[in-house]
């Protein structure tokens, strides 16, 4: 027996719609108030340090009631967990829209740069984004990972250094370039890590009120990273 074609539903019967189906306004509202808390807690944890921040003061910054944030969060430490993944995962999605759009611009614009100068623009990205991603607007995450990773536990920093490994995986093919162009100062290894180094420690000091801009903290560090090329140094000055 052939198998019947499925029936028609009638005349003014409501259609189930495809695909996920669409967040209730209760399920909308548990994400905002959780994106609150994680943007309240870094805010916290980077200003008082983990230690000295209670999930009473979390709770008080997002006007909620001091236990309202165990809803979202089973811990403090899930808390602190959660907001060093989202910066990393944030820091990541940035970065990648960030080269995207570089290598648009290159194309768009017909350039057809050697491999220094094309690597050298690369890291001049990476370099200003990352500036971005730890001195810009909603900037606390990040600083909050790199100095409070020692209150996870073995597994929660094992997650966020695989973070960690996939955002600096894309730094070391521009590092190779240059160095295989002769424009990097020192090893890729050794290079990579003083260049992280280096700019993350500027959150210790930086002041948008006192110090330069983030384009010129760019211009500085490349500075300093990079080789300038024999043939344009000044006579006297090799």
């Amino acid at each position: 027996m052939a198998p019947q074609a499925p029936l028609a539903p009638p005349d003014g019967a409501a259609r189930r719609p495809r695909g996920r189906p669409r967040k209730t306004p209760a399920e909308i509202d548990d994400g905002n108030r959780r994106r609150e808390l994680l943007r309240a807690a870094a805010r916290l944890f980077r200003s008082q340090g983990y230690s000295a921040t209670s999930t009473r003061d979390i709770a008080a910054a997002v006007g909620m009631q001091s236990g309202s944030p165990f809803y979202h969060f089973k811990s403090k430490g899930a808390l602190l967990h959660a907001v060093m993944e989202e910066g990393m995962r944030s820091a990541l999605e940035r970065q990648g829209q960030a080269l995207a759009a570089a290598r648009a611009g290159e194309q768009a614009a017909q350039r057809s740069p050697d491999a220094a100068a094309g690597a050298e623009a690369c890291l001049a990205v990476l370099v200003r984004n990352h500036f971005d991603i730890l001195l810009g607007k909603g900037s606390d995450f990040i600083p909050v990972m790199l100095y409070e990773a020692r209150s996870l536990n073995a597994r929660q920093r094992e997650g966020i250094a695989q973070l960690q490994r996939e955002y600096e995986a894309q730094w070391l093919p521009v590092l190779d370039a240059l160095a295989g162009a002769g424009r990097l100062r020192g090893d890729v290894r050794l290079a990579r890590l003083f260049i992280f180094g280096a700019l993350n420690w500027s959150v210790q000091w930086y002041d948008a009120r006192k110090r330069a801009s983030l384009d010129h903290l760019t211009a500085g560090a490349l500075a300093l990273f990079l080789q300038t090329p024999a043939s344009l140094v000044a006579p006297g000055r090799a």
